[in-house]
Parts: structure tokens; C-alpha cells; sequence
């Protein structure tokens, strides 16, 4: 097998392992429905992850490395103003959140359970590192006077709580909508703008340096 096969190989098998993770959550997947579904033998997975909590931990890592990739990059650019950078985060992780929204749900239980702190601290890690992506965006708005003065860090815990709590309580939410739970896509639909929006006002709101008192 040559390497760009053995890559795809295991490309395939995360994103196999990520779909049966939403759809029956990690305690209810096994190594060997992945494998099943992945068309590949159990000495394959083992070979390449070892166990089952180490696939997930590659899975995270995956799919956090494309995230810093997006946040480097959007942070970096130059002919953006801070508050088009704002948007696009808020448009990103909506996207983002609500795209994958059942996986999202697992890796919030994953970071709360005790019972697995590599992971858990994978987990810290990786928000670590993003969140200093747009805390550097806050503070360049601040040092061209554009932004205000404020915590950053309990302002991105409002921004994400705000996001955590519309996927994490999705049957809440459908309920208050009347959207049909079953229909994903009706969900995603619906509820994309209207968060969009709001992040939005509540981030104009609370930074605009115009609003300092």
C-alpha cells in the first residue's frame, strides 16, 4: 500500500468513525461496526489508532487542524476591518457547530466526563489555541480604537455558551420553533440566521467602543 493510499485509508476511517459517533454517540459505537462500515479489518483500526479513544483523539485532532488553519488565517488578514473579522467568525462557527451539531454534542460529553482526561486535556488544548486566534482579533480592534475594553474571556464564554447551549438543547429549541426534531436540516435552517444575527448584534453591542461609558 503506498502512502497516499495508506492516508486515505485512514481519512476514511475517521470520518466513517465521526458519522457513526453523532449518530450513536461514542459509548455506542464499536470498533468493529467502524470497521464493518469502513470496509476494513479490526488489525487495520488497531494499526492505525491502537483503540477506540485513540481514533477519537486523531479525530479531534483532524478536524481541530483544519479549524486553526481557517482562525490563522482569517486573524492574519490584513484588508479586513476587526468587525468583518468578528462576522466571519461568528459566521464559521455557526456553520461549523451546526453542520456537525450532533458530533459537537460528543465532544461537549467527552469534555465532561472524567474518565477520560487525555482527552479532556486534548480538548482544553485545542480551545486554548483557537481562542487565542480571536482574542488577538479583540485586541487589535481595541489598539485601533475600534473595540472597548472588555472581558475577553467571559466574552467568548458568552458567544460559545450561546452556541453550546442552542446544539446541546436542540429538542428545546425545535419545540419553541415548532421545527420537526427529526428534521436536521429544517433545524440548521431556521436557526443558522437567526444565531447569526444575534452573536452579531450582542458582539456590535457589547464592543463597540462607541457604547463605553
Amino acid at each position: 500500500m503506498s502512502l497516499t493510499e495508506k492516508v486515505d485509508k485512514r481519512a476514511h476511517i475517521l470520518t466513517v468513525a465521526e458519522g457513526l459517533f453523532a449518530e450513536h454517540g461514542f459509548d455506542g459505537t464499536s470498533v468493529r461496526d467502524i470497521a464493518q462500515l469502513a470496509n476494513v479489518n479490526l488489525a487495520m483500526i488497531s494499526y492505525y489508532f491502537g483503540s477506540k479513544e485513540k481514533l477519537l483523539e486523531a479525530l479531534i485532532e483532524d478536524r481541530a487542524g483544519y479549524t486553526l488553519g481557517i482562525l490563522e488565517e482569517l486573524s492574519k488578514n490584513q484588508t479586513l476591518t476587526p468587525w468583518e473579522k468578528i462576522d466571519r467568525f461568528v459566521d464559521f462557527y455557526v456553520e461549523k457547530i451546526l453542520n456537525n451539531f450532533r458530533f459537537h454534542c460528543i465532544i461537549t460529553q467527552q469534555y465532561n466526563a472524567t474518565r477520560s482526561p487525555e482527552i479532556k486535556e486534548l480538548l482544553i488544548n485545542i480551545k486554548l489555541r483557537n481562542l487565542e486566534q480571536i482574542k488577538q482579533v479583540i485586541a487589535d480592534g481595541q489598539k485601533k480604537k475600534v473595540f472597548r475594553k472588555v472581558d475577553v474571556e467571559l466574552t467568548m464564554a458568552s458567544v460559545f455558551g450561546t452556541m453550546n447551549h442552542i446544539t446541546n438543547s436542540k429538542a428545546l429549541y425545535c419545540r419553541l420553533m415548532k421545527i420537526d426534531d427529526t428534521d436536521d436540516a429544517s433545524y440548521r435552517k431556521k436557526i443558522a440566521p437567526r444565531l447569526k444575527t444575534h452573536l452579531k448584534q450582542m458582539m456590535r453591542a457589547h464592543l463597540d467602543i462607541k457604547n463605553e461609558e
